[in-house]
């Protein structure tokens, strides 16, 4: 009552309302309620009484005002540390995130140090307190050891009781399904959290400083054949169902026909896919838009957006090393201030194209952390016995690459060598194109451990090594595989693949040093442009639904990279580029865009004469063919896998850390127990009923 009076809203008095309110309650009831027996009574009433007295002790807003004294804290309690009878300790972590410590002495007031040795653990409190010693005898007895802030306990409340049998350790692991356990307890999640929390607010104020505009679009969307699996939602009109949005991708187009300049977005999506570790059903993205606008000017705001946001977190002071994890720890001054150039050690920016990355590092997503590139042997002639050994094609593509090691012991590199070719998955060594094969340098062996490749060995390794000599223990990986016709359109090569299992198997073993987050090169940011504009159809894939047998590499609305290409789609689709680009941090793409088909009749020719889909399918998107007919201007998008990036960033290879209520491999979650099964009474108002197994 006394914090409405002081807001200046008057309150009155109310009865409070009896379990049964006599004036609505029917006359059944009212025999029914005087009918019960009288140890029920009784027994209600002490129920009743034992509520109420629960109630009062843990819950009082008068003790929680809106604007608490700077001598209020509250927060949870951590273990106490008791100094004999009259003196105590615990931290105190904050709702602000800051551990202060609480020193309670019985000198100060009695009562209240009698409490504070009351309340257990972790429990949530609200105390008094005061910067000063309360009495001398505490001011000689506290903690000198503490880097902490101390304070001075004048009088504390437990808000609520702590299960008895909350055993909190330093190295606990509380499992998924108390996931509110792991988010208080496990400090590397609480910092994931946190960092997550700070990124995204530097992201969105960075955009706006740009002229961005924040639009919502719809979740409930129409099924339209985007690339991806989508989630269905019934409808109570019989035969009709939403389709969860994908993407954003048509209504921000939408936008840029209907005068948005710049849009932006914190959209959630979801895909019905094959989960991965860096996969969710449903997922965050920050997705972007530019009207008037090509793939330079995206690509130049994005790098803008994420170093902007590198050099206010300074990696170089933010990384900490959290329970084997290093997470960038924000929140201190340092966070709020402008850029700091000389940190920008730390990250790097390359530009590549997709055909220059599948050559370089046999993949679309290159890590730059992996030393030295893939290289191809053009002359096999003074090898051809080596190369018969190692593949079947009578005209193979050679390709090959180097790892220096540390210093080790060829003994021991040649045990791990066996070893990982022994487990090799089944993809790399079942290669039909034949298994890889690692050389290791070995001074002590004849031709340095190289007599298979014969007495010109020596001109293969000094292109491989890119001129740096070779020392004992190195290696030297070779595959073939058949020469490509036409342009590659798969995302890696078999060597690509054995390229970063190998370097994270040898980064294992300590073979092979990776940078530590926050050390300089720590993080390898890469564009990738140029993609192919088609693939074949992969079996299992949705794809676009069309007939011709191929899909959009991207998605249909990727507009061709020039003239030449918009050419080829009449004769040899496949070998046509489009102005699509990639974002790459590490080896992970966190993000995708492209030049969007701004042109009604260009995009219904893709739609229609390329991908061949049907008539009911293209009708699907009249809505954007019609806003493409007004007038649309050129416009060019990205979207930001806002999971990935922060789990990149973070230390994790897997989104399931970033995220506060994650799903499982399976898509399920645990903590909430879902998803549910469905009965025919929850399925009936949709004109749906489970069928019965076949």
């Amino acid at each position: 009552m006394r914090i409405f009076a002081r807001c200046g809203i008057k309150t009155r008095r109310v009865k409070p309302r009896l379990p049964y309110p006599c004036a609505l309650q029917s006359e059944a009831s009212r025999r029914s309620y005087s009918s019960q027996s009288p140890s029920h009574c009784a027994s209600s009433q002490t129920e009743q009484k034992e509520l109420l007295d629960l109630w009062s002790r843990f819950y009082d807003v008068n003790n929680l005002p809106s604007t608490k004294p700077d001598n209020v804290v509250t927060g949870f309690l951590g273990k106490r540390r008791n100094i004999g009878k009259h003196l105590s300790f615990a931290d105190l972590t904050t709702t602000s995130g800051e551990v202060v410590q609480l020193c309670s002495h019985v000198d100060g007031d009695s009562s209240s140090h009698a409490a504070f040795r009351q309340i257990p653990a972790f429990a949530p409190v609200i105390a008094t307190t005061q910067t000063a010693p309360l009495t001398p005898a505490a001011e000689s007895a506290q903690n000198q050891d503490s880097a902490k802030r101390t304070l001075y306990l004048k009088d504390i409340r437990a808000l609520n009781n702590v299960p008895k049998n909350l055993i909190v350790t330093p190295d606990v692991q509380f499992p998924q399904t108390r996931r509110h356990l792991q988010i208080r307890f496990h400090p590397e999640l609480h910092a994931r959290l946190k960092f997550r929390s700070w990124l995204k607010g530097q992201l969105s104020q960075q955009l706006l400083d740009k002229g961005f505009i924040d639009i919502e679009t719809p979740t409930l969307f129409k099924s339209t054949s985007e690339g991806a699996r989508e989630f269905l939602v019934p409808t109570r009109q019989r035969g009709s169902a939403y389709a969860l949005s994908q993407s954003p991708q048509q209504y921000k187009q939408v936008l840029m026909a209907s005068g948005i300049g710049r849009y932006m977005q914190w959209a959630r999506c979801y895909r019905d896919e094959d989960l991965r570790a860096d996969r969710q059903p449903e997922f965050s993205q920050l997705d972007m838009e530019w009207a008037f606008a090509g793939p330079a000017q995206v690509r130049q705001d994005v790098n803008d957006i994420i170093s902007g946001s590198l050099s206010r977190l300074q990696p170089s002071k933010s990384y900490q090393d959290i329970r084997g994890a290093r997470i960038p720890v924000v929140g201190g001054h340092h966070h709020r201030g402008h850029r700091s150039p000389a940190d920008d050690s730390t990250h790097a920016l390359t530009y590549l194209t997709f055909a220059e990355s599948i050559l370089a590092y046999g993949s679309d997503k290159p890590d730059l952390r992996i030393p030295n590139r893939i290289h191809s042997i053009e002359d096999t002639g003074p090898y051809s016995s080596f190369v018969g050994m190692i593949t079947h094609h009578p005209d193979p593509l050679i390709e090959a690459f180097t790892f220096p090691l540390n210093e080790c012991a060829t003994s021991e590199v040649r045990k791990f060598v066996v070893d990982f070719m022994d487990n090799l998955p089944p993809a790399l060594a079942d290669n039909p194109d034949g298994k890889p094969q690692i050389l290791i340098y070995d001074s002590r062996q004849p031709l340095c451990g190289f007599s298979s490749l014969g007495f010109e060995y020596e001109g293969v390794l000094a292109r491989l090594s890119e001129g740096k000599e070779l020392s004992d223990g190195d290696l030297v990986v070779f595959q073939a595989r058949a020469k490509p016709r036409g342009q590659y359109c798969l995302g890696s090569t078999k060597l690509g693949d054995l390229r970063t299992a190998l370097w994270k198997a040898l980064v294992d073993r300590g073979f092979i040093e990776k940078p530590k987050l926050g050390d300089p090169k720590s993080l390898q940011f890469v564009w990738v442009t140029e993609f192919p504009m088609f693939k074949p159809v992969e079996e299992g894939e949705p794809g676009q639904g069309g007939a011709a047998g191929i899909a959009a590499a991207h998605h249909p609305f990727t507009a061709p990279l020039s003239a030449k290409d918009l050419e080829l789609l009449f004769t040899n689709p496949l070998e046509s580029k489009s102005a699509a680009y990639d974002l790459v941090l590490n080896g992970v793409e966190i993000g995708g865009g492209s030049q969007r088909i701004h042109v009604a009749d260009v995009q219904e020719f893709i739609m229609r004469h390329v991908l061949k889909m049907s008539d009911a399918r293209i009708q699907d998107f009249a809505h954007l063919f019609d806003a493409l007919r007004s007038g649309c201007p050129p416009h060019a998008g990205f979207a930001l896998g806002f999971d990935r990036l922060t789990a990149l960033l973070t230390d994790t290879s897997t989104v399931r850390d970033v995220i506060a209520f994650p799903k499982t491999m399976k898509g399920e979650d645990p903590f909430v127990q879902s998803p549910s099964k469905l009965s025919n009474e929850q399925l009936g108002p949709y004109g749906l009923q489970l069928r019965g197994k076949p």
